[in-house]
């Protein structure tokens, strides 16, 4: 979100990022107080619903989702596109294989709740699109190579997450033998609510980098403009999960077993896309900067928009948002653990100094 890392020295977070979980800990704690102190906040969230989605819980996922798509350098896809390795590895770990796994642990884990595996399949298919720029250079990955995955990844969400959605929450149950209970989502539904939630954002994205750069220049917009409205994607986090869990406060406290097996899958989930990131790299020979690259854009999910979606699509209440909630409070902890992670791996397994300018590069 707020990026204030640098090139020269060892990378930290801001403030604001430094304490996400804190923050999000809190915010878990005030929704929680307010749905039990003013009941009547669900029946005003109803009140004001258009197509089944609440509109304070729309306005706080668009503001959630501009920075980190205003912060995307759109202009150098051509740059990554000529690596095809990187390219092609990217595509296959996010649209292939993440997926996949995660349908995988979704039955394998939750076979008796289908909601939160809903849930956990929409995460799955929700791929990285914004934390994931800062985990990247924490651990000294490629920057540019991160901003034109992110950037391919927003688009590919827009052209295929509705069809994923409908295959792995429709037809490959059915093909597989599996109870469908509450799998049945309309395809076109999905891609209403992605084009919302993500075309809108990547529009006013793009255009505000567009503009921005054309009238002030690239130094203005990234040193000026986007240290100014990156904090707001922190605050509409915040403020759709204090309102998601004031609305999800009776089953969270009531079925803390259920949040705990919908954390479980997700651990196993992060470590295995990542894992299969760095060593993919590794063997392709890609070097320890776009290696990590690799592993953190296949390891990261937009839980942006899979809460969007599941919000959207089986209301604010429902299971499927919780699971989506549960996504940003164990992929918060789990990738920065792995930044260390990462940084340890270049030195014993890529033989390089990961805050050596070449490294970025190589």
């Amino acid at each position: 979100m707020t990026d204030t890392l640098t090139r020269t020295a060892p990378k930290r977070l801001s403030t604001l990022d430094k304490w996400l979980p804190l923050w999000i800990g809190l915010a878990m704690v005030a929704g929680l107080l307010l749905g039990r102190f003013v009941p009547a906040l669900s029946d005003a969230l109803s009140a004001m619903e258009v197509g089944g989605i609440s509109i304070p819980i729309g306005l706080g996922l668009l503001v959630m989702m501009y920075p980190v798509l205003a912060k995307v350098r759109y202009d150098k896809v051509a740059a990554v596109t000529g690596d095809k390795k990187l390219l092609v590895s990217s595509l296959v770990l996010n649209w292939l294989v993440g997926p996949a796994v995660m349908f995988a642990l979704a039955w394998i884990f939750l076979p008796d709740l289908p909601e939160y595996r809903t849930g956990l399949i929409i995460v799955g298919l929700a791929r990285c699109i914004a934390m994931v720029v800062i985990w990247n250079d924490l651990a000294c990955g490629d920057r540019e190579a991160t901003a034109v995955l992110v950037a391919i990844n927003s688009v590919f969400q827009v052209v295929m997450f509705s069809v994923l959605g409908w295959f792995y929450l429709t037809v490959l149950p059915g093909w597989l033998g599996l109870d469908a209970q509450g799998l049945e989502v309309s395809v076109w539904q999905i891609a209403l609510n992605v084009l919302v939630f993500l075309g809108i954002p990547l529009a006013a994205g793009f255009a505000s980098r567009f503009v921005g750069e054309k009238r002030k220049g690239r130094d203005w917009y990234e040193k000026k403009f986007l240290p100014r409205i990156g904090p707001w994607a922190l605050y509409g986090l915040l403020f759709t999960i204090v309102l998601l869990f004031a609305l999800q406060g009776e089953q969270v406290t009531s079925h803390p077993m259920d949040v705990a097996r919908i954390a479980l899958p997700l651990l196993v989930y992060f470590a295995l896309m990542w894992f299969a990131g760095i060593l993919l790299g590794k063997a392709l020979r890609l070097g320890y900067a776009r290696s990590t690259t690799l592993a953190f854009t296949a390891a990261g999910n937009n839980f942006e928009l899979a809460i969007a979606v599941a919000i959207g699509t089986f209301g604010a209440a429902s299971g499927q948002a919780l699971a989506g909630v549960v996504g940003p409070l164990i992929e918060v902890p789990v990738l920065v653990g792995l930044v260390y992670v990462s940084l340890w791996a270049a030195k014993t397994w890529f033989h390089t100094d990961p805050y050596a300018t070449e490294s970025r590069t190589s």
